[in-house]
Parts: structure tokens; sequence; C-alpha cells
């Protein structure tokens, strides 16, 4: 269980490469990809050249987010926030590495792409690799969320199995949400007798879907008033889930605005209510961006607006004195999550997604890099 948290520790200690404050900082080159919505995998030229004239393929308005890594490969998210994504899931090696950006291929098909097609992935916001090698894709149904977004289908959880890039379930969301639920955020999890659960952030309802994948079943979880205190609005319900030494699991989560965070043990989520079961972990001294876990105890995060990323151990209290600087950042990108992977280390995917909602990037498109988790000895 903290084989990975130790990997990032060594990586941290053993890092010596001097750090430079610009975008292009490579403290481990060889294990560092860029990532542009300029090198997609296409069928053919002529297939990329409809895309482009009918404007279904804008390089600049592709950005990935979201990663999780199988062995020596990488599967990206890339949600449709804006017009002229052509895929939105798309896949990558790890284990060669070319002079220019990672060429993304789309997983686990083209035809899983197709905007319009309910049987198709519309936008995925987030995924999940669970441990029998099943990819869980959450789907929002919503596309060009940053321009004029479009309902083109009912949200969704899409599984594949990343050994065949078959698709092996579906779940439905419909009679989970409301017309104003907002899924941000998934995990998975097995409990100790098998059952496999899905747990999904709903922002705007203050809620926390379960789904019971086994029983084919799932409910809403609504989160206790003080979960929002002192939000002046519901803006990013963030989830962490983390596995104790113990055996238990525990789901953090918190809102981008608010000022405390919160936990509830699973067993406790499974039963379909957050009564008397949510506690208060502590205050947090800034607004904080849950970037995931080592998938053991520990918890990465950053501050909003900042790119130095730390790294908690849930086994000690949520205090400034226990959270460990593990990478120092640049001015450029800001990370959008840390997970564990490729040659046992941590890694982070980061971009200048804050440039990226404000229009601000250039016709290159969005600047987003993958690599380990690392901290120069300068730092």
């Amino acid at each position: 269980m903290m084989g990975f948290l130790t990997s990032a520790l060594c990586a941290v200690a053993l890092a010596t490469v001097a750090s430079a404050a610009s975008c292009d900082r490579q403290l481990l080159p060889e294990l560092s990809y860029t990532l542009s919505g300029q090198n997609l995998n296409w069928p053919c030229q002529s297939t990329r050249n409809i895309y482009e004239s009918s404007g279904r393929y804008i390089p600049r308005n592709v950005i990935a987010t979201r990663t999780q890594i199988f062995k020596d490969q990488a599967i990206v998210a890339m949600p449709r926030y804006k017009s002229g994504v052509p895929i939105t899931l798309g896949i990558m090696s790890l284990k060669s590495k070319g002079c220019g950006p990672a060429a993304l291929t789309p997983f686990p098909c083209w035809s899983l792409q197709e905007e319009g097609n309910c049987n198709a992935i519309q936008s995925a916001v987030d995924i999940f690799l669970d441990v029998q090698d099943i990819l869980w894709i959450l789907d929002a149904g919503v596309v060009n969320t940053l321009e004029q977004p479009v309902r083109r289908c009912p949200p969704k959880v899409v599984a594949v199995n990343v050994k065949t890039g078959k698709v092996v379930k579906v779940v439905d969301l419909s009679s989970l949400v409301s017309s104003a639920s907002r899924l941000q955020y998934l995990v998975v999890d097995y409990a100790n007798d098998g059952q496999l659960y899905l747990y999904i952030s709903d922002a705007a309802n203050r809620g926390i879907l379960v789904y019971d994948v086994t029983a084919g079943r799932g409910y809403r979880v609504v989160l206790p008033k003080a979960v929002t205190l002192g939000c002046p609005r519901r803006d990013v319900l963030y989830i962490a889930l983390v596995r104790k030494q113990c055996g238990a699991s525990v789901l953090y989560f918190t809102y981008l605005s608010s000022s405390r965070l919160f936990s509830i043990k699973t067993v406790n989520l499974r039963r379909g209510s957050a009564s008397g079961s949510v506690v208060d972990v502590g205050p947090k001294q800034n607004k904080i961006v849950l970037l995931g876990t080592d998938n053991g105890s520990a918890i990465f995060f950053r501050n909003k607006g900042q790119s130095d990323i730390y790294m908690w151990n849930t086994d000690t209290s949520f205090k400034t004195d226990n959270f460990l600087l593990v990478q120092k950042g640049n001015e450029c990108r800001l990370a959008t999550q840390v997970l564990p992977g490729y040659k046992r280390l941590m890694w982070v995917i980061e971009s200048n997604f804050h440039d990226y909602i404000q229009n601000k990037i250039s016709c290159a498109g969005a600047s987003v890099s993958l690599h380990p988790l690392v901290k120069s000895c300068e730092d």
C-alpha cells in the first residue's frame, strides 16, 4: 500500500537536476511528455481534412486534464469543454519518447468518440482505472461547457477492459441526477466482500452519487449543509479515496471555496445516508485543489492558483506542519491530477488550464505536460 508513497519520496530525494523558472523545465526529460491537440493519430488524412473543414477539429480547443496509467501506457481524458474536440479519450505510449509531442490515439476506438451518438462517449470528464484493469469513464453527456453548453446525451459511466478495448458495462445515471446536476469526479471502490461501487461528485446538488455495480442500483447521498458553509457558490466538489492501513476506505471531499475538509467512511456512504457519519477533518488555510492519492493513505493537493504540490499523510492531523512539499511548480502550468503509475513512480499531469478557460492560449493550443512527480534538491 505504501509502495507508491515510498517511490514518490525516493523520486523527491534522488532528483538532482537543477530547477529553472521556465515552462519547459524537465527534471526527468526522458520521462516527460508534452501533449498537444495538434498531434492526434487519424485514420487517414482525408478524415482529418473533413473534421477540420467542418469545424469538428480545432486543435487549440483540445486539452488533456485527467489520466490513468496502465503498464507503459497513459490513457488521457480530454473533456469537450469547447467545440472542435474530435476525441475525448486517447491513449499514448510511455515506453518510447520522440522529439515532439506524444501522439494520442483514440481509445478504445474512433467509433466511441462520436459526438451526438449516445452509444459513444460525449465528454469524458474523469476516468478511473480499477484493480481489475477496467477503465471507468465518467461521461457528463454535455459538450461545449465553456462556450454554449449542449446536452447531447444523458450522463453515464462507461467501463472498458483496457486489455481488450471492449466495453463491458454502461451505467445510466439519469435516475440519479437532476437538470441542475454537475458531475465532476469519479472514484471506484471494491468493498471487502468484493462488491464494486462508484462514487461520483455532484457539485450543484451538494451530493455524492453511489452506484452499486454488482447489485445494479444506485442512489444520491445528500451531504450536510455544513459542507457548503461559507461557500459563495457550489463550485467544484473534489473527492479523494484513501485506503487506510487497517483496510478501511475513506472518502475525503471538499468544495473549492469551502473553508473546511470533510471525510466519510465508505462503509457508511454505501448505506445511502451521510447523516451523522460525516467527519469535519479540519479547517483549510487556503482554498485547495485535491489532485489524487497514492492508492494508500496519502493525498496530494495544491493551493488554488498556485503550482506547488503538497502531500499529506491522512494518518496525521490536517495541519500545515504535516504538509510535505513534493514538487515546486512553475509559473506556466497548474497540476490537475497526481496518480501512481509507470516505473512505480507518482505522476502528474499539468497544464495552463487557467489560460484555456480565459481564451488566452496561442494558436498552438494548450500547454500540457505529463511527467513523474519530482522535486529538485535546490527547491
